[in-house]
């Protein structure tokens, strides 16, 4: 029950640090793995996605240090959108919004992972700044001024594309 409550979360997650599909699923499922492996240490006063959270972020963050070359902003799903782009030229209205995305999601993905990770936890799982700060472990306000810092280096980036 867990793994079918939480899985689209926390692939969803891994796929927005990685952008990569298969690094995606194997995190998510090594988070679950994790989790199983260490039920005995979740404290049952604290909520339990924040835990599962924490340790699928500590997996991405181990990840993304091991394998450190640089993101290439225009892979799987970004050439996906480029595509359907291309072949939905008859609804003209939606491309400035498909193509406003893959500018959005190319330039995430040169954010540095500590802001990349505070944004994405904030806007794309929708967590509060409070169970954003349980996840990473930072104060709030250290997560309000990563998402702020965030948000403004995510703004020159799209401004210099």
């Amino acid at each position: 029950m867990l793994v079918d409550e939480y899985k689209n979360p926390i692939y969803n997650l891994a796929y927005r640090m990685t952008n990569n599909l298969h690094d995606a699923e194997d995190l998510a499922q090594e988070t679950f793995i994790r989790a199983y492996q260490n039920l005995a240490r979740y404290d049952r006063n604290k909520k339990f996605f924040t835990w599962l959270y924490t340790i699928g972020i500590n997996l991405i963050r181990n990840h993304l240090k091991k394998n450190s070359t640089p993101i290439d902003p225009l892979t799987e799903i970004n050439i996906a959108s480029a595509s359907r782009i291309q072949e939905n030229k008859t609804t003209e209205e939606n491309i400035p919004a498909e193509e406003k995305m893959i500018q959005l999601e190319k330039s995430l993905l040169k954010l540095p992972v500590d802001l990349r990770e505070a944004i994405v936890l904030k806007y794309y799982q929708g967590l509060t700044f409070e169970e954003v700060s349980a996840v990473t472990g930072d104060s709030q306000s250290a997560v309000k001024m990563r998402i702020y810092r965030g948000l403004e280096t995510l703004k020159k980036i799209i401004q210099k594309m």
